[in-house]
């Protein structure tokens, strides 16, 4: 009988061998953004429920929101609703069967990417 050697490779390509596209980075940043608007939603719940329950309460509540780090998980919220709402878009576009060819998915890709920064630079200007 023949004896062979086992040739040692990976089960699966990892990121020694796989460069991940922008295709499937944006889709699964459309999942987190979608997640992290759940849990903005509830701290924003969580204001309203304060301001209903008692006046320290809501003290409390308030200055979670207006300090620093509630202005930075508002304003990241803000980019998350405008980078969704626009992944959206970009999946409707994909679902009318346009869009399929790996140029045009990458560009819309982009077109997400940076249409949501702008957007959310345009909103806190005028706010």
């Amino acid at each position: 009988m023949a004896e062979t050697k086992p040739v040692e490779r990976p089960l699966s390509p990892h990121l020694q061998v796989y460069r991940p596209q922008l295709t499937s980075i944006t889709s699964i940043l459309t999942r987190i953004t979608g997640n992290a608007l759940i849990v903005a939603a509830l701290l924003v719940v969580w204001w309203l429920l304060a301001a209903s329950t008692s006046d320290e309460y809501f003290a409390l509540a308030n200055g979670v929101l207006t300090s620093w780090f509630g202005d930075l998980v508002l304003t990241l919220s803000l980019w998350a609703v405008w980078y969704h709402y626009l992944a959206g878009l970009r999946h409707l576009y994909f679902d009318a069967g346009k869009g399929m060819d790996i140029p045009t998915a990458e560009k819309l890709g982009w077109g997400c990417i940076i249409g949501s920064v702008v957007l959310t630079v345009i909103t806190l200007l005028l706010v």
